[in-house]
């Protein structure tokens, strides 16, 4: 057997071990888990498995180190602690394997000074603390370096750092913390200033050429969107695009059409207005989703698609957002206040957040975009969801890790450990598979919904319900700001993740584009802000790494040096959670 056959085989087999290790979590750990008392964010892993050894540095300080796998299914988050007879201390080390699917972290009480990794190439012997004051270990949480290589490049310790955030974010935050009323105060701002700030209208053109017949329409590319026939191959202008494309008309666009972004396979984009949906979209929606009101039907809507087929989708928690302590929504009768967070506790710690793509993923990285709400409003203050589960706060999972419990009931996209994405509404049977999850957000209740007894997608049933939705707005029900939404669309054999910024909009006027565009699955992400509703595309030219957003704007957290823009989650840390997509290798 070659040797990339028999590594293939010793990898399975190191899978499927640590796999039936995750399969049944003991009593213990699930007691831990369900418990309603405080507790750390370790004790929420109940797939995890922990060893200790005794060690010892060469000065001979002895002492105790114990190695986590917070979820060996997944087999990429550690969290290696150290205890010294000395002092009593505990330091404690958040490690991330570079290659979870072909190599396995050990403590080996024969190697008191460090690691052991087991590789195809036999075991590799990782000293970290034979000097206890400079050993490796100590170097690397000394360095600054948010993720500090270790063991020859196998592992990374992940270090606290700081994320970015713009003055709109230190003020509001400033207004929720410190100043009684301060919600109300940034909600008056936003309605009355920000409501239509970002709003995007472009003039219905006919073209004076012929438009493009639709059986000369992309091929490889998502399914047409199902427009108003009186509107078929008019232009619109958009004024804000800052992703080039394949345009043979441009800068003008038709209505609808789905355009190749330059330079990017499997990245498409199309804009439009709600209101050139198709008739038959909007009956079909009629009594479930309430009229859009005089401005969101010519609000401009970008969207863009990546085919899943090429492309890798993972998440990544902001260094401070989402939190996971309680939000301030929640009602006083459902809050446990001998409760830090309603999970127990009101700080990932010692687990780190980093606020920026690992250098492990970066290599192929091809876009990026901003997650789902903050803590403050991922919960619900009125409805059935507001009664129960403690608020119901929106959850997430990074790497396998459970940092906030998954909700039944709300819109999770779920990225599971077979690379398969799946936007779904969370159901309590769902936790049957949680070893399998290596990430998921979620993000109050469906736009659109999947419904797998008919095969059918209708909007979701709170659509039309303001407050029990969770849409965010004011007390008098307006809601119309800028926001953006995510949607899952199969065609043709593909799979199409598809971006929606909408730059005025409520969640009316996102379901009837989401419909009309045919997407199974779709839910809220974020809203108010450019900031909070980015998008940008990445490409490697000329030796240099080429930005572009898809709303010209959306560079405002950006950075630039030498000429060249530094992005947010990848340059440096931020401070909000976010998506990224990676290419896949070719086979």
């Amino acid at each position: 057997m070659n040797r990339p056959a028999f590594w293939s085989v010793i990898a399975a087999g190191w899978i499927l071990c640590l796999s039936a290790a995750a399969e049944e979590p003991t009593a213990e750990r699930l007691a831990e888990y369900q418990s309603n008392r405080p507790k750390s964010v370790v004790a929420l892993q109940k797939f995890r498995t922990t060893t200790e050894i005794s060690i010892q540095d060469s000065a001979t300080n002895r002492g105790v180190a114990s190695l986590t796998n917070l979820n060996p299914h997944i087999n990429t988050w550690f969290l290696l602690s150290i205890e010294w007879e000395s002092t009593g201390d505990v330091d404690s080390y958040h490690l991330e394997s570079v290659f979870p699917d072909r190599q396995r972290l050990v403590l080996d009480p024969t190697f008191p000074s460090g690691l052991v990794i087991e590789t195809e190439d036999g075991p590799v012997r990782c000293d970290l603390w034979s000097d206890r004051r400079s050993g490796a270990i100590a170097k690397a949480r000394a360095a600054g370096e948010t993720f500090a290589p270790l063991c020859g490049g196998r592992l990374y310790l992940r270090n606290p750092t700081t994320g970015h955030k713009t003055s709109l974010e230190l003020a509001t935050d400033l207004l929720r913390r410190h100043v009684p009323g301060g919600e109300t105060i940034t909600a008056f701002v936003r309605e009355e200033f920000y409501q239509d700030k970002f709003l995007s209208t472009a003039e219905l053109l006919r073209p004076e050429a012929p438009a493009v017949p639709k059986k000369a329409r992309l091929a490889e590319a998502p399914a047409p969107p199902l427009m108003d026939p009186r509107f078929d191959g008019q232009l619109l202008t958009p004024p804000d695009l800052g992703i080039n494309i394949e345009n043979e008309m441009a800068p003008a666009m038709q209505v609808g059409r789905w355009y190749r972004v330059r330079d990017q396979p499997g990245m498409f984009i199309s804009v439009t207005q709600p209101r050139f949906a198709a008739p038959e979209v909007a009956a079909l929606q009629k009594g479930l989703v309430p009229p859009l009101d005089e401005v969101e039907p010519s609000a401009l809507v970008y969207l863009i698609a990546f085919d899943l087929g090429q492309f890798h989708l993972d998440f990544a928690l902001g260094t401070e957002h989402p939190k996971v302590d309680w939000s301030d929504r929640v009602l006083p009768n459902v809050r446990n206040d001998d409760l830090p967070g309603p999970d127990g506790f009101a700080t990932v710690e010692p687990l780190v957040r980093t606020g920026m793509v690992s250098p492990t993923r970066a290599e192929r990285i091809a876009a990026a975009f901003i997650g789902g709400f903050k803590r403050y409003h991922g919960a619900f203050h009125w409805g059935d969801f507001a009664t129960k589960n403690s608020g119901t706060h929106y959850g997430f999972v990074e790497e396998g890790t459970v940092l906030s419990k998954l909700q039944p009931g709300l819109s999770t996209v779920v990225m599971w450990d077979d690379n398969r994405v799946e936007l779904k509404t969370w159901r309590e049977s769902d936790n049957a598979n949680l070893q399998h999850v290596r990430h998921a957000r979620q993000n109050g209740v469906p736009i659109i919904e999947y419904d797998p007894e008919t095969g059918s997608s209708r909007p979701g049933s709170l659509v039309k319900e303001w407050s029990k939705g969770n849409w965010s707005g004011s007390a008098e029900k307006r809601f119309r700001t800028v926001r953006a939404g995510l949607g899952i669309q199969e065609h043709e054999g593909r799979e199409f993740l598809i971006y929606g910024y909408f730059s005025a909009a409520t969640a009316a006027a996102m379901a009837r584009v989401f419909a009309a565009y045919q997407c199974r699955y779709a839910m809220l992400l974020d809203i108010n802000a450019l900031e909070h509703t980015y998008l940008a595309v990445y490409r490697t030219q000329g030796g240099q790494f080429r930005v572009q957003h898809l709303i010209r704007g959306m560079e405002v957290l950006d950075k630039t040096g030498g000429g060249q823009t530094v992005p947010r989650f990848i340059g440096y840390a931020d401070n909000r959670d976010f998506f990224y997509l990676r290419r896949k290798a070719k086979p």
